[in-house]
């Protein structure tokens, strides 16, 4: 079958990651949860969704699982480089949703290692400006499926 629409990186990566219970996973790893049970609990995923989705990210090399207990066989999620490489991507995700899509303080409030509360910005990696869409041109433009 023929993919519909542009040839692009984006649709790529959200076919893999771009689906909610996946990022709500991602999020509990970055949180530190890493073990099925706590995971479930930060998601509120029924226990189905979560372990298909678990599968799909390990399958994408996005999560490993890691054993931490024999007898019965346990199992532990591990953000991968891919997976790791992912945190500034939910990090503007929650900035934009602390902006956009909530009303009232944020809910969770990250700090860097600097002491300073962490805001998410994309900027050029030249000249170091944050990155606005004005200021961007595209060179190449896939061409989208007939």
């Amino acid at each position: 079958m023929t993919p519909k629409g542009r040839n692009c990186s984006i649709a790529k990566a959200l076919d893999l990651v771009g689906e909610k219970w996946s990022l709500l996973i991602l999020r509990e790893i970055v949180l530190g949860q890493r073990r099925f049970d706590a995971i479930a609990r930060g998601t509120g995923a029924s226990r189905d969704i979560l372990a298909a989705r678990l599968r799909t990210l390990v399958d994408a090399d996005v999560l490993t699982k890691r054993l931490y207990e024999d007898h019965p066989p346990r199992y532990e999620y591990v953000a991968t480089e891919s997976g790791k490489a992912l945190y500034p991507i939910l990090m503007a995700i929650m900035e934009w949703g602390d902006t956009y899509a909530i009303d009232g303080p944020p809910p969770t409030v990250v700090e860097h290692r600097c002491g300073e509360q962490l805001h998410a910005q994309v900027v050029c990696a030249h000249c170091n400006e944050p990155l606005e869409a004005r200021d961007a041109t595209v060179l190449h433009l896939s061409p989208t499926a007939p």
